[in-house]
C-alpha cells in the first residue's frame, strides 16, 4: 500500500509529463503553422526584415510589419492619375535599403516620377546660373 504522498508523487509526475507533451504538441503545431504561413507567400509577397528598418519614434506599427510581409499595393498617380501597382520589391528596396521613412508610400508613377526630377534639375541649373551671373556682376 501507498502512502498519501506517494501517491501524490506519482500524479504530479504524471502530470508533468502531460504538460511536456502537450507543450511540445503547441511548438510543433506553431512550427507548421509558421512554415505553412511561410508557403502561403505568394511570389509577389517578400518578407519583410525589421532590422533593416528606419527607426521611428511612433506608437503605431506599419501593415505591412504587422503582416510581416510586403504586399503589391495599388495606387493611382498623384499627376496623371493612371493606376499604378507599387511592388513588393520596390517596397522592400524603398524601406530596407533607401532607408525611406515606414509611413511613406508611392504617390507618382515611375514617368512621373522621372519629369519630376528633371523639372527639379532644371529649376536648379536655372538658379545656379543666375546666382553665378550675379556673381560676376561684383
Amino acid at each position: 500500500m501507498k502512502s498519501g504522498a506517494q501517491r501524490r508523487a506519482e500524479i504530479l509526475h504524471r502530470r508533468g509529463v502531460r504538460r511536456t507533451a502537450e507543450r511540445s504538441d503547441a511548438v510543433k503545431d506553431q512550427a507548421l503553422r509558421a512554415a505553412k504561413e511561410r508557403a502561403a507567400l505568394l511570389k509577389n509577397q517578400v518578407v519583410v526584415n525589421v532590422d533593416k528598418l528606419r527607426p521611428t519614434n511612433s506608437f503605431g506599427t506599419p501593415d505591412f510589419v504587422a503582416r510581416g510581409f510586403y504586399a503589391d499595393r495599388p495606387f493611382n498617380c498623384k499627376t496623371c492619375a493612371s493606376p499604378q501597382v507599387w511592388t513588393a520589391t520596390q517596397q522592400r528596396w524603398w524601406y530596407e535599403i533607401a532607408q525611406g521613412d515606414v509611413w511613406t508610400v508611392a504617390v507618382l508613377c515611375r514617368p512621373c516620377r522621372r519629369r519630376e526630377r528633371e523639372r527639379r534639375n532644371d529649376a536648379r541649373e536655372v538658379h545656379l546660373a543666375g546666382l553665378a551671373k550675379k556673381a560676376s556682376k561684383r
